[in-house]
């Protein structure tokens, strides 16, 4: 049952209790009755302001009554005042504690107030005094889950779906929760069944996920697609290119990101994947311009950055922009090892690319302040050995391409360079292991593939589970 539904019959079971006060008390409680009855009305018309000040004038006059308090509670909840709530929800069930409807008010406004425990012990108690109603099994096992207690949620969910199998948000909740369990063919049927009742967006899109997990690609890409296609939302269309992202079928990831940033033009993940697919199908220049985009909608998010410098390395035409975006993120992040790293190698390539002569000393400040942040970014050791190796300074630059290479033995770069290290220095049995390292790196090419697939799956999932990501 929906808690607007549990508010009708709360309503109704207070106009019934009501009714029996005021006939018990006589006709001097008739005005109390009246104001009562004009509180109601009020509460149902959506006038929770006016009902409020009808209730305060009332309470004075029966503190202890149940379905004062209980209404007054409602009524703040409504206005999503819920320290106020609390005060005359607890007041309500300290007044009538075999009442499970007025420990489910309780429990809704305590966890919008953040006391989550407190909410979950009124919704057990709630479940103690009708096992067997739908309501109460719902409730808990839908809070559970979104505590992340699957293993204690999914059974109550579950008896919830056996005393009411038609019920939607349940069945929702039980498929959702077999994602999470790896319950795959149980949540499928849960889905498919309800899609025969009710075909929504959301429902696609959870089948999507589940035959996505399945490792069923093309099922997966069918439902996303359905999703998006009957709901055009931010979340679907994100959701739809993901999966074509992923599975590397860039030119349908290309056009469906691309429709997705013109209909939702502020949204930071939708350019950051339209960038992404655009360089994995080697069209680099339109790659930074979406990356770019990405940046400014969202100057702080670090994914943005890491693909900008991976378009970037392929395509400095855009020297100056780019430099200017890793310059304000380095800013923006004065303790963050990587926005430093990018900034420099932004200013490295930038300048080289037209023909002028970078200021290697701001890059190997630049170099030397990430290492000093972290000194475990491989990258940032081998390209201060490269800066070295550009003023002939090969014993500095054999340390910081052996550290990388401590970081990261599968950097091809490094083992090259610093070879190439040795041969300078004559040290030719060392050069000649350093290069027969690098050649066989060369050829294993599938670690590049899985390395650059790994990122692709870092930026869809934590995009799709970090709410700061979204518009």
């Amino acid at each position: 049952m929906s808690r607007r539904a549990w508010c009708r019959r709360a309503m109704l079971c207070s106009l019934l209790a009501w009714a029996a006060f005021a006939a018990a008390e006589g006709s001097p409680q008739q005005k109390l009755d009246r104001q009562f009855q004009s509180a109601v009305a009020q509460y149902n018309a959506g006038q929770f302001a006016e009902a409020a000040t009808q209730l305060e004038g009332l309470l004075p006059h029966v503190p202890n009554n149940f379905e004062v308090q209980e209404l007054l509670g409602m009524v703040y909840a409504s206005m999503s005042q819920d320290a106020k709530a609390v005060i005359h929800l607890e007041a309500a069930v300290r007044l009538k504690p075999d009442s499970a409807a007025a420990r489910t008010n309780l429990a809704a406004s305590l966890s919008r107030s953040g006391k989550s425990e407190l909410a979950g012990e009124q919704l057990r108690k709630a479940l103690a005094l009708k096992p067997h109603d739908y309501t109460a099994n719902h409730n808990l096992g839908e809070f559970y889950i979104k505590s992340g207690k699957i293993a204690e949620g999914r059974p109550l969910l579950e008896r919830a779906q056996q005393i009411d199998p038609s019920s939607y948000d349940n069945g929702y909740d039980l498929a959702m929760a077999d994602l999470l369990t790896g319950q795959l063919a149980e949540g499928r049927k849960i889905v498919e069944d309800l899609l025969k009742e009710k075909n929504t967006a959301e429902l696609h899109n959870l089948l999507g996920q589940i035959e996505e997990k399945d490792g069923k690609f093309v099922a997966a890409v069918n439902e996303f697609a359905a999703a998006a296609h009957a709901d055009p939302s931010e979340e679907n269309l994100f959701d739809w290119g993901s999966e074509l992202l992923l599975h590397r079928t860039y030119e349908p990831a290309i056009e469906v990101f691309r429709a997705a940033a013109q209909r939702y033009p502020t949204s930071p993940r939708l350019s950051i994947g339209l960038g992404m697919a655009l360089y994995a199908r080697g069209l680099y220049e339109d790659a930074v311009k979406a990356l770019l985009t990405a940046a400014d909608l969202n100057p702080s998010d670090p994914r943005c950055y890491l693909f900008l410098s991976k378009a970037y390395d392929s395509s400095p035409s855009q020297a100056d922009e780019v430099i200017q975006r890793f310059k304000r993120y380095a800013g923006l992040e004065p303790n963050n090892a990587l926005a430093q790293y990018y900034y420099a190698m932004s200013l490295w390539k930038g300048k080289r690319s037209e023909g002028a002569g970078p200021d290697l000393l701001e890059v190997e400040s630049l170099l030397k302040k990430a290492i000093a942040i972290n000194s475990s970014i491989p990258e940032a050791h081998m390209q201060l050995g490269n800066l070295y190796v550009g003023r002939h300074q090969y014993e500095q630059s054999i340390p910081e391409y052996r550290r990388a290479l401590e970081l990261n033995p599968n950097l091809p770069e490094a083992h090259y360079r610093l070879g190439t290290d040795y041969v300078h220095l004559g040290q030719k049995d060392r050069a000649q292991t350093e290069f027969a390292v690098y050649q066989k790196l060369r050829a294993q090419h599938m670690a590049e593939v899985d390395k650059e697939r790994a990122e692709v799956q870092q930026f869809v999932y934590s995009s799709k589970n970090s709410p700061s990501a979204k518009p």
